[in-house]
């Protein structure tokens, strides 16, 4: 038996001189100076006891050893389990615990909090920090630079991502060897990377974007990756010369365009703009292809299915939608009530089926069984439609869904038309409860900078757009949304605080 991730991944890379990364200070790690280093840590992680199909907790920063330890755990078939890096200890505790993790990977500033923790779950602590120091390097220094890769099959599972959790407990991810080298295989040649191609990788490495979508591709098509720890505006205008393809959140793009160094003759020779995590503002689609002659390619995906659609690399990349379905997942919008799937058109639930949907949550099939049908669609919990010529536009999440007076209302219909007002740089609206309605609707506004929007034009356009029962009934100036650290708009958040806008006197 093989491991088809470490096979196709790394294992192929076996010896190769080839650059893969270029560090921020210049350095630079050839494929097979990479593949010493997993073994070694690989080497670690067994002689420490681990098994394969134990899990690996890692909240540490991004940096090369924290990206080997992440090959490591594949090729001795290991679980691993990446931390969202802002994650506080009493956070920390529930994925420790909920996950069983035989071994704790953490930051030395970090290791007398959860020191504790791990000793009362009986999990093993080691550290990595930012700068490839750590006991856990310390250990692998010396060990051989081979490791005899662990046999695993395709629906062995590979890695655990939690959800962001924005109700109720954070539910794991299970992530199978398959779910993994299937979407990596199918982005690579949709998206045309080549050996060639140099990713400018600005995205952290503990989130699905960072870590199997711009790493994976990279590994999967032999090119190299210049690897930031983070996204440093400066770095990036600097280094963008050197890289053909950029991997982003919205934020990215909307700070290149706010720089004046940031032109078109310095992206002349950049071959792929990818954006994705949260929606694309359609004026920072505009602006961008007037800046630069590039259209942005934004794509869909989520924590339990990596990517299911992508708009083309050749055609029509359509600001507002997300593309169409990738080779190999189906879609549907079906009812939320019947599960019937609706006429083209119609806004419903997203379901998708394909090799990339997950095996299921950890230790909670009930979570698993209202989530994941029998026949393999996954409910997604995102609204969207089909458009006539078959793009996927996504409305929204469905509890997110305003039901005012016993309508349907979608917040991204109204936010469309409050982010095409004059002075508004973005907006978000949400439903707070009424008396008389149930909830009503609530419109929060972002100004653009040194603008003063005009609330009562604002209104007044909304309602000439509108079917009445969708205008928002207070609109309210905000200094800036909430997000959580991939640039989503935490709408619970919002809920939360607004909650008692029209709450009697």
């Amino acid at each position: 038996m093989t491991n088809p991730l470490y096979d196709q991944l790394f294992g192929k890379h076996a010896g190769a001189a080839t650059p893969f990364l270029t560090l921020q200070d210049g350095s630079v790690i050839t494929h097979a100076a990479f593949l010493g280093q997993t073994a070694q840590i690989a080497n670690a992680l067994s002689a420490a006891g681990l098994q394969p199909g134990d899990r690996l907790a890692a909240q540490v920063e991004k940096s090369a050893e924290a990206l080997a330890l992440y090959a490591a755990c594949v090729q001795a078939g290991i679980v691993f389990l990446p931390l969202n890096t802002a994650y506080t200890v009493d956070e920390l505790t529930y994925f420790i615990e909920n996950s069983g993790a035989a071994m704790v990977v953490c930051d030395a500033k970090a290791e007398s909090d959860l020191t504790p923790i791990a000793s009362r779950l009986g999990a093993q602590i080691e550290t990595l920090n930012a700068d490839g120091s750590g006991s856990l390097t310390d250990q692998a220094q010396d060990l051989p630079t081979t490791f005899a890769t662990v046999p695993r099959s395709a629906d062995d599972l590979a890695a655990f991502l939690y959800t962001s959790g924005t109700t109720g407990r954070s539910k794991g991810a299970m992530l199978t060897q398959g779910n993994l080298l299937s979407n990596a295989q199918v982005l690579a040649e949709h998206w045309r990377f080549t050996d060639t191609d140099v990713l400018l990788h600005a995205l952290p490495i503990f989130h699905t974007h960072g870590l199997f979508v711009a790493t994976n591709i990279t590994l999967i098509a032999g090119g190299s990756m210049i690897f930031l720890p983070k996204f440093d505006l400066d770095q990036v205008i600097t280094l963008l010369p050197q890289a053909s393809s950029l991997m982003g959140v919205p934020t990215f793009y909307t700070r290149l365009l706010d720089d004046p160094r940031f032109t078109r003759d310095l992206t002349q020779h950049m071959r792929l703009f990818v954006s994705g995590s949260a929606p694309l503002l359609a004026e920072t689609h505009i602006r961008f292809e007037e800046r630069t002659g590039h259209r942005i390619l934004e794509r869909y995906g989520m924590t339990e299915t990596n990517m299911n659609t992508s708009n083309p690399y050749d055609g029509d990349r359509r600001a507002g939608t997300v593309g169409f379905p990738l080779p190999g997942v189906e879609l549907k919008i079906t009812d939320p009530e019947t599960g019937q799937t609706l006429p083209q058109g119609e806004v419903g639930q997203i379901e998708v089926r394909g090799a990339n949907v997950f095996k299921g949550y950890w230790q909670m099939p009930e979570k698993t069984a209202a989530e994941l049908r029998a026949d393999g669609f996954f409910i997604t919990g995102d609204l969207g439609r089909i458009d006539a010529d078959g793009y996927v536009h996504i409305v929204g999440r469905n509890k997110d869904l305003i039901i005012s007076g016993g309508y349907n209302i979608y917040p991204k219909e109204i936010e469309l038309i409050l982010d095409d007002q004059p002075g508004v740089l973005e907006s978000a609206v949400i439903g707070v409860p009424h008396k008389d309605f149930g909830e009503t609707v609530l419109g929060l506004i972002v100004p653009e900078p040194g603008a003063s929007p005009d609330l009562d034009a604002i209104a007044t356009a909304t309602a000439a757009s509108l079917a009445r029962f969708k205008h928002p009934r207070k609109l309210v100036l905000v200094d800036a949304l909430p997000r959580n650290t991939m640039g989503k708009v935490q709408k619970n958040v919002l809920r939360d605080t607004y909650r008692d806008t029209f709450a009697p006197a």
